[in-house]
């Protein structure tokens, strides 16, 4: 499955994608902000392992993509479906630092969305960041998110340390208009 814009392509992860992946997972600045990370060699295979069993599962609820930016890998992106009945996806996203600020994961969250509402017919879709995450703050409001509000301590940091997170979320006839 590939999805594609201008700028850059989706596509299933591969197992040899571990290499570039790595290349980012493994850095601190990378995952400051996540509830992993830094990842070891063996973290990071498993992590590729994992999307390429969930690309295998029926019904499949968790869609990871290598981002692939002039040939380079730099990044995934991912919708998982976290209510068949209620139509609701959440999106996330990753991208290699050496990327940031070229509006890769903008293009990258919005080719989800377009994935999310007209493959996958979802009604809503949310994302979630750590508040101190101004970068993903503006991805998420540039893609048109609107902000929800605060989910307070919702996330158990590696550090043992509750944080918040900022809920965004798009509904289908939003994207539409």
């Amino acid at each position: 499955m590939i999805l594609a814009n201008d700028k850059l392509f989706l596509r299933e992860f591969r197992q040899q994608d571990w290499v570039d992946v790595h290349k980012y997972a493994s850095q601190e600045v990378v995952c400051r902000y996540q509830t992993w990370g830094p990842n070891s060699e063996e973290d990071t295979k498993e992590f590729i392992q994992d999307a390429l069993d969930e690309a295998t599962q029926t019904p499949r609820e968790r869609y990871v993509f290598a981002i692939i930016h002039q040939e380079t890998l730099i990044g995934a992106v991912e919708i998982m479906i976290r209510d068949f009945v209620n139509e609701v996806g959440e999106i996330g996203y990753i991208v290699n630092p050496d990327y940031w600020g070229k509006g890769i994961a903008t293009q990258s969250a919005k080719l989800m969305m377009t994935f999310g509402f007209e493959t996958l017919k979802l009604h809503r879709i949310y994302a979630t960041c750590d508040p101190r995450n101004i970068g993903s703050s503006k991805v998420l409001e540039k893609i048109g998110m609107s902000k929800e509000g605060i989910l307070r301590e919702n996330m158990l940091m590696k550090d043992g340390v509750w944080r918040d997170s900022l809920l965004y979320s798009m509904l289908k006839q939003e994207w539409l208009s």
